[in-house]
């Protein structure tokens, strides 16, 4: 594992006690998030499912709102993290909502082993619709 400051390894762990609180009686795949704001806060999100599927919303998105919600919009970083032993990498739908908020920020995609590759937004969506083309 690559060597990472002590605001990143929180940052993991706060997305792996995220996921412990994910709703997902349908796929049984639970995934937290933690965002790292401009001002170092740190705010957790889980997926929350819903029966008509179309109704779930994931971890990533769950804290990108709750980040919006409490008037933070700048991001430097999030970790994402799950069950699985292969890192996983945030759906179509996160990776566009996460460029709303820029594309230069980091990503940490992590296994439960403790591993985890570090992206840009821009590296998961290199040819993004950004707010910019709707000027």
């Amino acid at each position: 594992m690559a060597e990472i400051s002590q605001k990143i390894k929180s940052l993991i762990q706060a997305a792996s006690e995220a996921k412990e609180k994910a709703y997902c009686p349908y796929s049984n795949f639970r995934v937290g998030a933690a965002l790292l704001t401009e001002d170092d806060s740190i705010i957790t999100g889980c997926n929350v499912e819903n029966c008509s599927l179309g109704g779930t919303i994931c971890a990533e998105r769950t804290a990108m709102v709750k980040a919006v919600s409490e008037g933070k919009k700048s991001f430097k970083a999030i970790a994402i993290a799950s069950d699985e032993k292969d890192k996983i990498a945030p759906c179509g739908i996160c990776r566009q909502f996460m460029v709303e908020f820029g594309t230069d920020w980091d990503v940490y995609l992590t296994s439960n082993d403790g591993s985890f590759e570090k992206m840009t937004v821009s590296q998961l969506l290199p040819v993004a619709f950004k707010p910019s083309h709707l000027k």
